[in-house]
């Protein structure tokens, strides 16, 4: 099996180093940059399956970064980092293209999640790629089904749908459940809780334990909660957009948050 390339970009030696070792333990090659512009300099030049970069660095910031990608049509997957984790940091990241957002300090578990998905994705990216250049178009089609145009979501990870009575139905997207694979376990919050835009709303634990946290489209109080879900979590699998969805809710701060939203009708990856 091909082994994963994975660039670290951050400024601080100490991360990088603890990024090394732990990917070294998976059988994952790391290549690693001290500065942004070095960084993107070696993903012009190099091949990599995947981009993990911190936000605050001299002369180029990763949400540059983001940029000067999404300008030059590179489409490696992206997880960002920062010792300033806030909820703008988070919802800007993922609004601007990156797959995951990851604040420092990072556990062993925390950063082996979040990259296992990275990979997974641009393994899945690369599936639907080679659709265009495949005769045999039914392969490509069950890589993941797309969230309905109607829908918007945050990042590639949920959906958000408006009801008519203005609350919002909200789930996971199939995109994000085939990164993580099988599903042993969904954590949900209880009925009547808050949720807030960019912060955890539940968490899933895989057939190999580890955890992944999703991250809520929209703020919100949850006025009723999939209670099939609870009891029957393969429903979100076997069905993301319908019956497998996760809360209804009462948005708090819909018209700013909205526009950190992306319409399910320009789905790509």
């Amino acid at each position: 099996m091909k082994t994963k390339r994975i660039i670290a970009i951050d400024d601080e030696r100490v991360i990088l180093d603890s990024i090394v070792k732990l990917c070294s333990a998976e059988g994952w090659h790391v290549d690693v940059a001290e500065d942004a512009l070095s960084g993107f300099k070696m993903i012009q030049s190099n091949v990599y399956d995947l981009i993990v970069c911190d936000i605050m660095m001299p002369e180029m910031d990763g949400f540059e970064l983001l940029e000067k990608l999404r300008q030059q049509e590179i489409r490696i997957p992206v997880i960002i980092t920062t010792g300033f984790s806030t909820v703008e940091n988070a919802v800007k990241s993922l609004y601007n293209g990156a797959i995951d957002f990851l604040p420092k300090p990072f556990t062993f578990d925390e950063l082996i999640s979040s990259l296992k998905r990275g990979l997974n994705y641009a393994k899945i990216q690369k599936q639907v790629a080679s659709y265009f250049f495949d005769s045999n178009k039914k392969n490509a089609m069950v890589s993941y089904i797309p969230c309905p145009p109607r829908y918007l979501r945050l990042g590639y990870s949920t959906w958000a749908f408006k009801e008519n009575d203005g609350s919002f139905k909200i789930g996971i997207t199939d995109l994000f459940l085939r990164t993580i694979e099988n599903i042993k376990n969904i954590e949900m919050l209880d009925f009547d809780g808050e949720i807030i835009q960019g912060n955890n709303c539940c968490q899933i634990t895989s057939d190999n334990e580890l955890v992944h946290s999703v991250l809520s489209p929209l703020s919100g109080r949850i006025i009723k909660r999939n209670e099939h879900v609870i009891g029957d979590f393969t429903l979100v699998e076997k069905d993301p957009y319908f019956r497998g969805w996760l809360y209804i809710i009462v948005p708090s701060n819909l018209e700013f948050e909205s526009k950190h939203l992306v319409p399910c009708s320009s789905d790509r990856i």
